[in-house]
């Protein structure tokens, strides 16, 4: 591990340790991405996954909205996406202008476990290039804030595999629970597997903290997130402790659950074994720092739709959610309640930025 700046801002890292913070630290989800003007001009064209990939691009699309942003975001999220998971395990991912993820050959059949996925999945070198976009963004920030990085969860994954991409109904997955579920568990084991060693080698190769983004949880009732969800998002939290380990890494890496449209299951996800458990905004705060009673950091969880209107309503939006959420100044993060959308406009959000920054200290 090369040598890193010691931190200048390490406010998100002490309110995920339920530490008192002078103010709530905040970050967006894909706050590196399209809606900033710049993030074309480093693009310049280039697919994806090839932004992904390499290093000095992902790193200087990751430090965007922190230079743009400058002094007003805790945290920066590594330049990437929940589908490397797939492509490590053997699957060719596309993402199509207009349409997003395509999986031109997904998984339909049970038997097409053994023969379109990799067995034994060497992470260190499938996912390689992750690990040193991580190193170089790190080093590139200088301590200025603090990386995170992420992965997908198991069902969320699970599902992109076999519908080959976005879906409104959920057809295939839905056949695999309801009607190969021992072929689904083995499925998402072995995603769980990846998902753990992914979650440690981001630590290794410098993400201070990280994410899972169990994007799809919604789509399953509470009985089925119990038995098709939970387990392995347990099972990433214990074991991801277990292998840091391994590694020699002692410091605890504060872990995040989004399990978007899950309301039922906050109880749970507070005893999951992750630090902070981040809300969509379909969430009463006041009803969520009730539930987890200071088991865990709650995030979240601003409708992202409220960056389209006025300042004003910004403004009184953003006050109104960070009193909800008990003032801010312990066991809570400011974010969105889902990620960034293409056409917002980056001064609105930067005014939310600001707010958040002025309610938040007072």
């Amino acid at each position: 591990m090369p040598e890193f700046a010691p931190l200048k801002n390490d406010l998100i890292l002490r309110a995920a340790r339920g530490e008192k913070v002078e103010r709530p630290p905040v970050w967006v989800m894909r706050q590196a991405g399209r809606y900033l003007p710049q993030y074309h001009v480093v693009k310049a064209g280039n697919d994806f996954f090839a932004c992904c990939r390499n290093p000095d691009l992902a790193s200087a699309i990751t430090i965007q909205p922190i230079d743009h942003y400058d002094g007003y975001i805790d945290a920066a999220i590594i330049f990437s996406d929940i589908l490397v998971i797939p492509q490590a395990m053997g699957m060719k991912v596309d993402i199509l202008d207009k349409i997003g993820p395509h999986f031109p050959d997904p998984l339909r059949e049970p038997s097409e476990l053994d023969t379109k996925l990799t067995k034994d999945v060497d992470v260190l070198q499938e996912l390689d290039w992750a690990f040193k976009s991580i190193t170089a963004t790190r080093l590139k920030l200088n301590g200025r804030v603090p990386l995170l990085g992420f992965c997908g969860g198991p069902w969320t994954l699970m599902v992109y595999m076999i519908e080959g991409g976005g879906t409104k109904l959920f057809r295939y997955a839905k056949t695999w629970l309801y009607a190969h579920p021992d072929a689904s568990h083995e499925l998402l084991s072995r995603i769980t597997d990846v998902a753990v060693e992914f979650l440690a080698q981001q630590v290794v190769a410098g993400a201070q903290m990280l994410q899972v983004f169990e994007s799809w949880a919604g789509e399953l009732g509470p009985k089925e997130f119990k038995e098709f969800s939970l387990p392995y998002l347990r099972t990433i939290s214990s074991r991801f402790r277990k292998r840091l380990l391994e590694l020699g890494i002692t410091e605890h890496i504060p872990l995040t659950i989004f399990a978007k449209g899950a309301w039922y299951a906050l109880d749970w996800l507070a005893d999951s074994g992750y630090d902070v458990v981040s809300l969509d905004w379909l969430f009463d705060p006041k009803e969520a720092v009730k539930i987890v009673n200071g088991r865990v950091v709650l995030q979240g969880n601003l409708d992202p739709g409220t960056i389209y209107g006025s300042k004003e309503v910004i403004s009184k939006k953003t006050e109104e959610m960070i009193a909800d959420f008990g003032g801010g100044k312990q066991g809570y993060i400011v974010n969105l309640g889902h990620g960034t959308q293409p056409f917002f406009d980056p001064e609105n959000l930067g005014w939310f930025l600001k707010e958040v920054h002025r309610v938040g200290s007072a």
